[in-house]
């Protein structure tokens, strides 16, 4: 968990450019907001405690043996890191690679097209939608239209946990959570349908944070 910053300033240094940030927040929240990019799917602003489940964030640390998730690490006086390694590109594009495995791209019908965050990752990581070095596995659910309110598309959804997030956020507790293991993991909806009816209809918080159009809104024409 990332502690919540002091607004003490202190100096890093990230591929040779200093920058002032506040003590105590996270790398990749101190990147983000000095305008350097480090891919990254499940991390909103303002979390302190970020599931690090897209394996995406990489860095190196000088003085680190390995390479970090930058949004489980809180940054340091005079830390000096480095954001574009050929390890750190080889660390991203395998996570990439990994998640695009388990993706159905249909980029053309998906309400997230051009808009969409693993469009992004690809273009920036180099990678092709469709790389040919993993087998495609899909689910054999292509849609679940259990909630009162929204549609789940679970062989778009990158597990993120961005909407779980949000969920919790704004009600208090989640309506949705993880189920099942590995390969069969999903977003999975709980609560009476009159309660979901009552606490989503006017919310849509998690349809607007999630990076890939796996959650869509009852009204919106299907994609299948």
């Amino acid at each position: 968990m990332i502690a919540a910053n002091d607004h003490t300033m202190i100096q890093i240094s990230v591929d040779n450019r200093i920058l002032e940030v506040a003590n105590k927040t996270s790398l990749l929240e101190a990147c983000l907001e000095n305008k350097i990019y480090i891919p990254h799917l499940c991390y909103l602003k303002g979390m302190t405690d970020v599931p690090a489940s897209c394996r995406l964030c990489f860095v190196e640390v000088v003085g680190q043996k390995q390479p970090l998730s930058a949004c489980t690490t809180q940054v340091k006086k005079d830390m000096v890191v480095k954001t574009n390694t050929q390890v750190v590109r080889r660390l991203q594009r395998t996570a990439l690679e990994l998640l695009l495995s388990t993706h159905h791209v249909e980029c053309g019908r998906c309400p997230a097209n051009k808009k969409c965050e693993l469009q992004r990752l690809a273009r920036f990581l180099k990678v092709g939608l469709k790389p040919k070095r993993l087998a495609l596995k899909l689910k054999k659910e292509v849609l679940d239209e259990g909630h009162p309110c929204m549609d789940y598309y679970p062989n778009r959804c990158v597990l993120c946990g961005r909407c779980i997030y949000v969920c919790e956020k704004k009600h208090g507790r989640a309506r949705m959570a993880m189920a099942h293991r590995g390969l069969k993991t999903v977003i999975s909806f709980y609560g009476q349908k009159a309660q979901l009816e009552r606490d989503c209809s006017a919310c849509n918080d998690c349809i607007a944070v999630c990076p890939v159009g796996a959650l869509i809104a009852k009204d919106h024409p299907k994609t299948i």
